[in-house]
């Protein structure tokens, strides 16, 4: 059973995709890296 997912950004745009994992609202910081390692 999937679960659709929405993540919301501070300049308005939105993205959808499937969520995994718990089923509990929840807010935050988004954080990535394009550093390659190896």
């Amino acid at each position: 059973m999937t679960r659709a997912a929405v993540l919301g950004l501070e300049d308005g745009s939105t993205w959808w995709g499937e969520a995994f994992g718990d089923g509990q609202s929840a807010s935050g910081e988004v954080v990535f890296n394009t550093a390659m390692t190896g």
